[in-house]
């Protein structure tokens, strides 16, 4: 499928299910959801993978003079959560109906700022940089070694040198990729996951979790040769 295409069907697959039971695709681990439960579990995401990294999110700095990207910040659950600790935190996503959700939710927490992105590129920033990027539960669903590739390079150009991408992928290799699936996406592999760092000007500090659902990965923006 070409870029093109693979982007549209992206924006209109998630833009159906924010429509559908945007709480239940954001947290698939059950159908219905409270207000309460459903900010808790971005409370949850925040203390188990950000707050217990902090060493090598912040690198020596305070977290509340840091920017934060959240990619694919759906209905901005994780973004909240963030916004508690970090200084300022942008959050974007593919889906105009996630964005909007998000956007009434968030409309209170003033160091949050949320766009909907084209899904090629992250022009929608204007060159903002940030010191940390985060993703969570985002390349699951994406159907294309090369998008995701993409992805992470058009987020790169968004951090400073040395900075921390970190974010899962799918790591199980027991099903093969549907190219339209933009909900099982596609299986990466560690030579898969050294080849995207390279390729996309990371270097892949740290890998955990190899052949399993949640994949996590540790890249760090290579400085500019």
């Amino acid at each position: 499928m070409a870029p093109e295409a693979l982007a549209e069907k992206m924006r209109r697959d998630w833009d159906r299910r924010a429509r559908e039971n945007y709480r239940y695709y954001i947290v698939n681990s059950q159908t219905e959801w409270s207000d309460e439960e459903f900010w808790l579990s971005g409370e949850t995401t925040v203390s188990q993978y950000v707050l217990t990294d902090m060493g090598n999110i912040c690198q020596g700095r305070r977290p509340a003079d840091m920017k934060v990207l959240d990619f694919g910040c759906g209905a901005g659950r994780v973004t909240r959560a963030l916004a508690k600790t970090f200084g300022a935190v942008c959050g974007v996503d593919i889906s105009g109906e996630m964005v909007s959700i998000a956007k009434r939710a968030l409309a209170p927490v003033s160091n949050v700022h949320l766009y909907q992105s084209n899904g090629s590129d992250l022009n929608v920033l204007q060159g903002e940089l940030f010191d940390f990027a985060f993703a969570f539960s985002v390349f699951h669903h994406i159907p294309s070694r090369a998008a995701i590739t993409d992805c992470i390079a058009a987020v790169g150009s968004h951090l400073h040198a040395g900075d921390l991408f970190k974010f899962e992928v799918q790591g199980s290799l027991t099903f093969e990729a549907k190219e339209d699936d933009t909900w099982l996406g596609t299986p990466l592999s560690d030579a898969d996951i050294l080849e995207i760092a390279e390729h996309s000007g990371f270097e892949s500090r740290y890998r955990v979790g190899a052949h399993e659902e949640s994949y996590w990965q540790w890249f760090f923006k290579r400085a500019s040769s």
